[in-house]
């Protein structure tokens, strides 16, 4: 009778515990996406009550934990459709809505810029399927939004400046040239460490040294996407 219910009592506690890491991997990077959604939605916050500062901080951590939650769904094989629209949801709220207020559009033409820079992410996110593995059709949005968080901490928000580069991000993201999938986490050591410097960078340093590196790494990605980004193992 003990021994029976120790082992019941054992196997059930093992059963447990094994149903929890399973819900454990597969739901890792989703939340992963919940995170990434939930500082979308505390930028656009923050945008509303004028605090923009934080605002680009939100975002620049978006950015990281976007790069962060595909490798994790890979790495732990817990890929799925639903993951995918949250991953596509959160990607919209964060790099397309929260980043299109730093704008500030105030008139007319502002608001168009500011619409069309949201519609350009949509457009994106819905429609640019490349049909090839390892690559994207059109700029990544968390690419143009960190460029964009970027500019604002470096130039303490310059309203024409950023509605500039916020027309040549457009650009970018509706035309069909092809990206690469950087995958960061799951190439070679240098990326890692670009990474892992990303991190340090926006947890740890002046909002100027943070602004630098990520335009840095932006733009490279950007302007170099084949060269220096290209998926190597």
């Amino acid at each position: 009778g003990i021994f029976q219910s120790t082992k019941k009592l054992f196997l059930s506690e093992r059963t447990g515990r094994g149903r929890t890491l399973e819900f454990i991997r597969r739901n890792a990077a989703n939340g992963l996406s919940v995170a990434n959604l939930v500082a979308g939605l505390a930028s656009i916050l923050c945008s509303l009550n004028r605090q923009y500062h934080h605002s680009c901080w939100l975002l620049l951590g978006g950015f990281l934990l976007d790069l962060a939650d595909g490798a994790v769904a890979r790495r732990l094989d817990a890929c799925s459709a639903l993951g995918a629209k949250l991953d596509d949801f959160a990607d919209f709220t964060t790099f397309g809505l929260a980043t299109a207020l730093l704008l500030q559009p105030r008139g007319v033409l502002d608001g168009l810029l500011a619409i069309a820079y949201v519609m350009a992410v949509f457009a994106r996110l819905c429609f640019f399927s490349s049909g090839i593995p390892f690559t994207y059709r059109g700029l990544p949005c968390p690419y143009a939004s960190s460029l964009l968080a970027g500019t604002f901490l470096l130039t303490g928000g310059n309203v024409t400046l950023l509605c500039i580069t916020a027309t040549i991000m457009i650009l970018f993201m509706v035309d069909r040239g092809f990206y690469p999938h950087d995958r960061v986490l799951e190439s070679q050591l240098w990326k890692k460490v670009v990474y892992a410097g990303g991190v340090a960078a926006v947890l740890f340093s002046p909002a100027t040294v943070a602004s630098v590196y990520c335009l840095a790494w932006s733009t490279s990605y950007i302007i170099f996407p084949c060269a220096v980004w290209s998926c190597k193992a």
